[in-house]
């Protein structure tokens, strides 16, 4: 086990967000189940590669915005599967943001978003991060429309 892994409470829902995560990921495996009275307490899993553990331990506390997670998006393409797959029974949020099913919190984002934002001209990453801020998913072509007409009277 890595010496860092994400924990995640629910209430009694791990399992199924397990199988569900599991089931969007590419290269992502369950681990492990724990069960105790017939009931599962703990599950372990792997989400292209980065390892989750899952805890079912009662209503005591729920996820907030406070912590995310980040997916790198190389296409419109990705960024549309994952904010459909992640967002399905969820709530979208503003600037490529969602809470899934169980309320826990993604980032949706395209790798060419930081590539237009950390532009040298001002202007440029200015007006990309002024159209993403209108945004609730993010579409790459408006960003770079936004970075095309940035500067053009």
């Amino acid at each position: 086990m890595p010496k860092i892994t994400p924990f995640l409470w629910f209430d009694h829902q791990a399992e199924e967000a397990m199988n569900h995560y599991v089931s969007i990921f590419k290269n992502s495996k369950v681990l492990s189940v724990s069960r105790a009275k017939g009931k599962v307490m703990s599950v372990s899993f792997e989400l292209d590669g980065q390892q989750f553990m899952g805890l079912n331990a009662g209503p005591q506390f729920t996820f907030t915005e406070a912590v995310s997670f980040f997916v790198n998006c190389e296409t419109q393409e990705e960024v549309d599967a994952f904010w459909a797959k992640l967002g399905a029974g969820g709530e979208p949020g503003r600037c490529g943001w969602l809470k899934d099913k169980f309320g826990l919190s993604w980032q949706i984002v395209p790798t060419k978003l930081r590539t237009l934002m950390s532009d040298p001209d001002p202007a440029k990453s200015q007006a990309v991060v002024q159209a993403m801020l209108k945004m609730n998913k993010i579409v790459i072509a408006e960003l770079q429309k936004a970075y095309d007409s940035a500067g053009v009277p």
